[in-house]
């Protein structure tokens, strides 16, 4: 660790997206995840990494569908308890208060209430230390609105607000 810092405390702030995905028999899941970055306009393609221990990662093994849900910062309090919790042992979408919504064309459920929702495919998993990064093709979007406030992440418990705009 470069000055007693973990890398993610020196690339901050990640935007934080919550991400569904389902098993075989379809029962949903939904995860919060701070590494994620898109990779490529055209066609579209998002990455993000995750802890193959997971509940989520076996989901994703299972299907191969996902769907990236950008959240509001009126949303914390769910995005702390998707990002703190296990869907192995708990309906997360349930003790979050969160409402599903039929996806278009993947299997696992879009979230209301967050402005942007991406259906991807996985197209690519590959071990790079102790997470696996993901690549997703987006299949379908749906974007409410881009004037909103996302929710950002630092590190643990710690999330920093998104303030005005600056040019260069």
């Amino acid at each position: 660790m470069a000055g007693g810092r973990k890398i993610s405390q020196l690339v901050f702030p990640r935007v934080v997206a919550l991400i569904t995905t389902c098993n075989r028999e379809g029962k949903p899941n939904v995860a919060a995840f701070s590494f994620l970055m898109p990779l490529s306009f055209n066609p579209k393609y998002v990455a993000f990494s995750i802890d193959p221990s997971r509940y989520s990662y076996l989901n994703l093994q299972e299907t191969g569908e996902f769907v990236v849900n950008i959240p509001t910062e009126t949303m914390l309090s769910q995005v702390w308890i998707c990002g703190s919790r296990s869907g192995r042992e708990t309906d997360k979408f349930r003790l979050a208060g969160l409402t599903k919504l039929e996806s278009v064309k993947v299997r696992p459920p879009r979230i209301e209430g967050c402005p942007v929702q991406l259906e991807c495919r996985l197209e690519f998993d590959r071990k790079f230390g102790d997470h696996h990064l993901i690549v997703g093709k987006v299949l379908e979007e749906h974007v409410e609105t881009l004037d909103f406030k996302p929710v950002t992440h630092y590190s643990g418990r710690t999330f920093l607000r998104v303030g005005g705009t600056v040019e260069a």
